[in-house]
């Protein structure tokens, strides 16, 4: 059974979808002003990871994944670079499928743009309008917080301490300062689409609601993203979607811990501000999502150069044990299973179901990993040239299996070329001679060429720098 932790009640809660066999979830995306940053990737992995796995258990996933594409900030771009605000937003975009697709995070099931559901929109401010739950003052429409009771009960916020924490910088227009706008009247540069309150543009709160609801129904199972989003942008969808349907938005909210750099909080002030986009020119995407998946996802976590090496050297293992066992697998003989063989097929089943009461506890990829490094090191210490071909299968299919859910190893080793295979052979033989000194020029030769030569107790492994 999924076991979920449900920010709402503030606790995990067996995982029960509405449709049996399919689900529902709706992930925040970016605002396209910019290259989305390394604290955007967390949750874009690992929601991704999470769908994967759904996926694997026999879910049919509905993902949706919005882009926000009008926003101030974008505006404030657009006008700085002379360009339109669609324009900005559809160069960003572009962007953002080459990063994400970068770091292997697949595509939703649909990516809707704020831009393309004004109608939407502006049905669901109308309906609140028409239920008292919304008002209208000089052509900008604002939710009005103390008529939906259960204002913060996502977040846990009490209603009063936050009104009496909100009373500096007061609009004029609000009846309460804690109201927010579903409805901003048109300013002058501004994009705006036409209203029954005039010329103007949607706030932020509602267009995930507008989003959600199209593809996903006025009910669904999961709605994930950052922590920060968690108030006020989370706690005002629940308020608005509630307010305007009278019965449960979502079943399951998921909030993903913050990532800080060096053990600080990301900002560009401190100068530790980082888009995927520099960071890929260091490091491999897969070195980035092998950090992320090391955490679980609700902990903090830190991204510096120690971790990511030390990612890199996970990373390094897997291949290295990957490439093992296709070795073994092409060798390996068809027989009948020894006892030995047995033991292994069982050990691996063992390691399997580890790794999926992980994936269960709360989506504990940290717990699932360390079935993974169990299976890497039951492959390097049980399994050789004398292991049956099904051990073996069995071997690579539990490999594969967690892999895929985890997005990684998806590299295709290039064959190495004939002339590094021949001084390989070379020094092959100069070790069996005995002649350390030539084994040691040709390894040094190999590595001028690109690449490292591991001497193991099944011979020598051949890998890329």
């Amino acid at each position: 059974m999924i076991q979920i932790y449900n920010s709402q009640s503030r606790q995990k809660e067996a995982f029960v979808p509405i449709q049996a066999g399919k689900v529902g979830i709706y992930c925040c995306g970016p605002t396209v002003y910019d290259f989305f940053h390394i604290g955007n990737a967390r949750p874009f992995i690992m929601f991704d990871v999470f769908r994967r796995y759904l996926e694997s258990q026999g879910f049919e996933v509905t993902y949706v994944q919005n882009f926000t594409d009008v926003d101030d900030k974008m505006i404030d771009r657009a006008n700085r670079e002379g360009i339109t605000v669609k324009e900005l937003g559809e160069r960003f975009i572009i962007e953002y499928f080459k990063d994400a697709g970068a770091l292997g995070v697949r595509p939703a099931t649909v990516h809707p743009k704020a831009t393309e559901h004004m109608p939407q929109m502006i049905r669901l401010i109308q309906g609140l309008v028409d239920a008292g739950i919304a008002y209208e003052k000089a052509g900008s429409v604002y939710f009005h917080t103390p008529a939906f009771p259960e204002y913060g009960k996502l977040s846990g916020q009490n209603l009063e301490d936050l009104d009496s924490g909100a009373r500096i910088n007061v609009d004029d227009e609000k009846k309460n300062p804690l109201d927010f706008a579903l409805w901003k009247a048109a300013k002058p540069g501004e994009p705006s689409w036409d209203s029954p309150w005039g010329k103007g543009r949607p706030g932020w709160h509602i267009e995930c609601s507008a989003m959600s609801m199209e593809y996903l129904g006025d009910h669904f199972d999961i709605h994930c993203g950052g922590q920060d989003l968690l108030f006020p942008h989370h706690e005002n969808e629940v308020a608005q979607s509630e307010g305007y349907t009278g019965h449960p938005f979502v079943n399951y909210w998921m909030h993903n811990g913050f990532l800080n750099i060096d053990n600080t909080k990301m900002s560009k002030s401190l100068g530790n501000f980082f888009t995927v986009r520099d960071i890929l020119k260091e490091y491999e995407p897969e070195d980035v999502r092998m950090l992320m998946l090391s955490a679980h996802y609700r902990s903090p976590l830190n991204f510096s150069r120690e971790m990511m090496m030390q990612a890199r050297a996970s990373l390094d293992r897997l291949y290295t044990a990957k490439a093992r066992l296709m070795e073994l697998q092409q060798a390996a003989q068809v027989k009948a299973l020894s006892e030995a063989d047995q033991e292994v097929i069982a050990e691996l089943e063992g390691m399997d179901q580890r790794f999926i009461a992980g994936m269960n506890n709360d989506f504990n990829t940290a717990e699932a990993m360390g079935a993974l490094f169990e299976l890497v090191y039951l492959a390097n210490t049980r399994l050789d040239e004398s292991s049956a071909r099904a051990a073996v299968d069995k071997a690579v299919d539990t490999l594969g299996k967690m892999t895929d859910i985890f997005g990684i190893l998806t590299k295709q080793e290039d064959a190495v070329p004939e002339a590094v295979q021949a001084l390989a052979a070379r020094r092959a033989q100069a070790r069996k001679d005995r002649n350390w000194a030539e084994s040691d020029a040709l390894r040094e030769e190999i590595a001028s060429l690109g690449y490292a030569v591991e001497d193991s107790p099944q011979g020598q492994k051949l890998r890329r720098r």
